[in-house]
């Protein structure tokens, strides 16, 4: 049985889920992409300030697959998949599984529940910078009532441990906010590929922004969503406006093509992020030339599944949008 997680809703990749260049095939460059993509051959025209060629089209769907105990699959190849776009069935052109950089945010729960947590989260941090490539960069929020971009983009990972040492639990939650803030940050990433690491032990009680308009900045911002949640045994025993912080966090990151870890423990923490660490580097490109070439902006469903594989879960982003004339 396959198991989706990432299509639960539309996704808005209007700016930032095309990857756009000029040669008709520059495969090696573009499968390195971590966003849904067409290659161009023809004139630009502008959408959402990205300059968008409309002529030819190549479409590059990320997908994650793991085992029932979340481990990687690796070694698969393009004979492994099918693809649809809406109901037709595509023909997978290339695949690519290379291990590339990636600019990685992570915002981190300081709030005044988190006091008995810090430890393990800031071990989750450490073994997830772990599994980092030379090349990443990463760059940290940190979130109570207030948000702070405590490191801005660095290579230097010990700048990212250092700043978590300093940070003291207090206040409210507000994680709409951090998230919104990372993903806006992120617009200055250097790297193709983007993710982000949150870490918290609730819902928002506290954020200016609504789970609407952090889900729309989501759809715009082209980065994979993890998160680690830790979370009381019942919803009964958190606050009221605290109990869909579970819920909230999973669908915002099964939509991007990432998930949620939900846990029960903080002990849980460290070894869920070097799952994660371990998932975000090995992911799989698919390239595939779409049968539809009309060029009317509308949103395309993309559906992703393996040939053989029982039990195998399959994460992908959603869809994307067609170029417009």
């Amino acid at each position: 049985m396959f198991v989706k997680r990432a299509h639960r809703a539309p996704m808005s990749f209007g700016a930032i889920a095309l990857l756009f260049v000029s040669a008709a095939w520059a495969v090696d460059e573009s499968l390195e992409s971590n966003r849904v993509s067409i290659q161009p051959r023809a004139r630009a025209v502008s959408r959402n300030d990205v300059s968008i060629r409309v002529d030819s089209n190549l479409v590059l769907i990320p997908v994650s697959v793991t085992d029932p105990k979340n481990h990687p699959v690796t070694g698969l190849t393009s004979n492994h998949f099918r693809i649809f776009e809406g109901k037709a069935e595509q023909k997978v052109l290339r695949l690519s599984s290379e291990d590339v950089p990636v600019s990685i945010g992570i915002v981190f729960d300081a709030s005044g529940s988190m006091a008995g947590k810090i430890a393990k989260a800031r071990e989750a941090v450490a073994e997830f910078l772990k599994t980092a490539n030379p090349e990443d960069e990463f760059f940290l929020v940190d979130f109570n009532s207030a948000i702070d971009l405590a490191v801005p983009f660095t290579t230097n990972t010990d700048e990212i441990q250092a700043r978590l040492n300093q940070v003291e639990c207090k206040g409210k939650t507000a994680l709409l906010d951090a998230m919104y803030m990372a993903l806006q940050y992120m617009r200055k990433a250097k790297n193709q590929r983007k993710a982000l690491l949150v870490i918290s032990d609730g819902g928002d009680n506290h954020s200016r922004f609504t789970a609407r308009e952090t889900r729309n900045m989501v759809r715009e911002a082209g980065a994979w969503i993890y998160a680690l949640g830790v979370y009381a045994h019942g919803s009964q025993t958190l606050p009221e406006e605290e109990r869909g912080g579970e819920k909230l966090l999973s669908d915002i990151a099964e939509e991007t093509g990432g998930r949620q870890f939900a846990l029960h423990n903080a002990s849980e923490l460290p070894g869920a992020a070097a799952t994660i660490g371990l998932q975000l580097r090995n992911q799989y490109i698919l390239a595939y030339s779409p049968a539809n070439t009309e060029e009317d902006g509308k949103y395309r469903r993309v559906q992703v599944k393996l040939v053989e594989g029982r039990d195998m879960n399959l994460s992908w982003r959603s869809g994307y949008y067609a170029p417009a004339k």
